[in-house]
């Protein structure tokens, strides 16, 4: 690894081998993944009425109380794609100890989109409290919980990191489960600058429009808008990333920075925006590492 500094901004920017080695130890085989599927300790829970308002729990060996990480998966917002491919990773968290919420929500093509996507992250967070903790026998440490997303889900998740910081009748305003940290993988920070820099309509679908027509919602939905959070955000980004522009991640932490928070930047050389969601790819073994480092022992 090296690190470089740049105009105050902290970055460590890995190397392929230094990325590599943290995920060939955290490299599970398709045996094990097997066997963890039919463990009783992971269970799928429902946090509304709706069949996308639910959430798959993994629950680590030993009484607890675990630590929580709430995993939000990406996919563009949208209705093609579910939490199915952050299974692995939810379970190799479980691995080491920490219990995983592995949340589903309802998205674009669906019945998502304004405001209902961003209500159902908050929903599915605050479930901890309530059916969750039922479902883990009162075995999570909800003083200990921690975020972490990839792409639209990366975006998710800054957004729950957030949302303490929102006006009283946006969605997921005051909460009750306040995160510690979150580690946001190729994330999405700005959506006015997605809407209107990116070569897709993922953001404009999910909010139905441009900025200019809808200033309020791309106010309360993106993240760079609410610093500071008073919490670590880490954001970790692909430099061959061809889907999310690097840039959101190091324009996020360079504000979230000026603004006092502890934000963390690691670029990651060689990798690419769906490298994090493969559990034996090196990306995800650096974001795992960075994920476990701030739950703690």
């Amino acid at each position: 690894m090296k690190s470089t500094q740049s105009a105050g901004l902290r970055t460590a920017v890995f190397l392929v081998a230094a990325a590599f080695a943290a995920g060939c130890a955290d490299s599970a085989g398709d045996v094990a993944e097997a066997e963890r599927d039919t463990q009783p300790d992971t269970m799928r829970v429902s946090y509304g009425e709706d069949a996308d308002n639910y959430g798959i729990l993994h629950l680590p060996d030993g009484d607890g109380p675990h630590p929580v990480v709430v995993m939000v998966h990406g996919g563009g917002w949208l209705e093609d794609h579910d939490l199915s491919y952050f299974e692995p990773l939810s379970r190799s968290l479980a691995d080491d100890g920490v219990a995983v919420w592995n949340i589903e929500y309802r998205r674009v093509d669906g019945a998502g989109g304004w405001p209902v996507t961003l209500a159902d992250a908050d929903d599915a967070t605050e479930a901890l409290a309530t059916s969750v903790q039922d479902a883990a026998g009162g075995r999570l440490d909800l003083d200990r919980v921690h975020l972490a997303g990839h792409s639209a889900g990366g975006h998710l998740a800054a957004w729950i990191a957030g949302r303490h910081t929102l006006p009283a009748d946006a969605p997921g305003a005051q909460p009750q489960i306040r995160p510690q940290s979150a580690t946001i993988m190729a994330g999405v920070f700005d959506l006015s600058l997605a809407a209107t820099a990116g070569h897709d309509g993922f953001v404009r679908r999910l909010l139905d429009g441009m900025p200019e027509d809808h200033p309020d919602r791309y106010a309360i939905a993106s993240p760079i808008e609410h610093l500071p959070v008073g919490l670590v955000v880490t954001a970790v980004h692909g430099m061959a990333d061809q889907t999310v522009d690097p840039v959101q991640s190091r324009s996020y932490v360079e504000t979230a920075q000026a603004a006092g928070d502890p934000a963390e930047l690691h670029l990651l050389e060689g990798f690419g925006h769906g490298d994090f969601g493969n559990v034996d790819s090196p990306a995800w073994g650096a974001a795992k590492q960075i994920i476990l480092d701030h739950v703690g022992p």
